[in-house]
């Protein structure tokens, strides 16, 4: 890291994240942050709105898990969020007020942002013991919410990163966060442009793009010992990652006579629909769903594969990808990628550079580009350099929690 970027000797810079769930399988990205955030000096602490339910703990988290604070319960909890509330009863009857009225017409989202409320009073005695200089959320939705609350009720600067559904689909009071946070922040440039033109202009001129990034050590580069007719796929088992258009086009090269195999390490809602579809087009002995897997059988299937496919697509709804890291960490290891034209990920791969997109469900168009692809082990080697390349100039983990670390210290140092 930059010299702008060390931590302080005197006192260390302390941060409060505040994230849905801590330890989270599917946001290694976020583990991976704040680990880099700590190397650096900085003293950071936790809070998770939601009890564990992680079946895995991915290696990034396993050393951060004692600085984080998950829901208090029971009796204890009443009684720790009843004494938040009447030491600063202003505050977060400002806050509960904002939500019932912006989120009058979503009452789920309500309730569950006034829930998330509670959880975050409720811990705000060991928020107040920490002091934290900043605190910072990831998502837009109810983390965010909670944060923008406690930093208004302890006067204390906060800042966001917004990813995906959280700018797409949810808009949980988007326009109060993006004016009155000292960081906000996204991860893409097509997020800024989305919220710039949808939300509020302010967005264009004060979003910051940080980018999720990859540990480059933990993913070293290799091209050789592949096998050539493996495909690769990770990405949780949801409409927006385009699962059910791959099984398509691998249908279509199977009925082509092209020789391959497909591994997707995933899992999530479409898991049923994802093996009814393999089971219908026969393709069981080619396609395998793996489910979950830990952070070191996903770098060694990376290490195996002859290509990378994720065909994200927009859902009906409007939701979409933001910038998939399973796409970084292909990129990373030198695993040619398959992609898409959707949301933010042109700024990662340009078609023909550092990989191949195509147009969102067009099985036609992704069978042709992985047919393309598995036949040519010159392109493959080409884009396979050039996407490190791309990963190392603007995608490494370290440089941009550095960038996120000196905006940190900016605002911590103006108070």
């Amino acid at each position: 890291m930059s010299a702008a970027t060390r931590a302080p000797t005197a006192e260390p810079l302390r941060v409060l994240y505040v994230v849905s769930l801590f330890p989270c399988w599917s946001e290694t990205f976020i583990a991976r942050e704040i680990a880099t955030l700590v190397a650096a000096g900085v003293d950071v602490r936790i809070l998770s709105l939601k009890p564990p339910s992680e079946k895995l703990v991915q290696p990034e988290a396993v050393p951060l898990l004692e600085r984080v604070q998950h829901p208090a319960r029971g009796l204890g909890a009443v009684a720790a969020q009843l004494g938040g509330w009447l030491r600063h009863p202003l505050a977060f009857g400002a806050a509960a007020l904002r939500i019932l009225w912006r989120l009058r017409g979503e009452p789920l989202a309500a309730a569950k942002s006034l829930v998330a409320l509670g959880r975050g009073i409720a811990r705000l005695r060991w928020i107040e013991r920490f002091d934290p200089h900043v605190l910072h959320a990831h998502w837009a939705t109810y983390p965010s919410t909670v944060a923008m609350a406690l930093a208004q009720a302890l006067d204390k600067p906060f800042g966001f990163t917004a990813h995906a559904h959280d700018i797409f689909v949810d808009d949980h009071l988007l326009h109060e966060k993006l004016s009155t946070a000292s960081i906000p922040v996204t991860i893409s440039r097509y997020g800024v442009d989305w919220l710039s033109e949808r939300v509020t202009p302010l967005a264009r001129e004060r979003l910051h793009v940080v980018h999720c990034g990859v540990d480059l050590p933990a993913f070293a580069y290799r091209r050789e010992g592949r096998a050539g007719d493996l495909i690769a796929a990770v990405g949780r088992l949801d409409p927006i990652k385009g699962f059910d258009v791959l099984i398509e086009a691998l249908a279509l090269l199977a009925a082509d006579g092209v020789r391959f195999r497909c591994r997707i390490v995933g899992e999530g809602p479409q898991q049923a629909e994802l093996e009814a579809a393999i089971a219908r087009h026969g393709l069981h002995d080619r396609v395998e769903l793996l489910g979950a897997r830990p952070q070191a059988d996903v770098r060694a299937l990376l290490h195996e594969a002859a290509c990378f496919v994720l065909p994200s697509v927009v859902t009906a709804d409007g939701n979409r990808d933001g910038i998939p890291v399973a796409l970084m960490e292909a990129m990373a290891v030198g695993t040619p990628v398959v992609s898409t034209f959707v949301s933010g990920i042109p700024e990662l791969v340009a078609d023909g550079h550092d990989g191949l997109l195509v147009a969102e469900r067009d099985p036609a168009a992704l069978a042709a580009a992985l047919r393309r692809i598995l036949a040519d082990a010159e392109l493959r080697d080409s884009v396979a350099r050039a996407a490190r390349q791309r990963i190392e100039r603007e995608f490494d983990a370290r440089i941009e929690a550095g960038k996120l670390l000196d905006l940190f210290r900016q605002v911590a140092h103006a108070r």
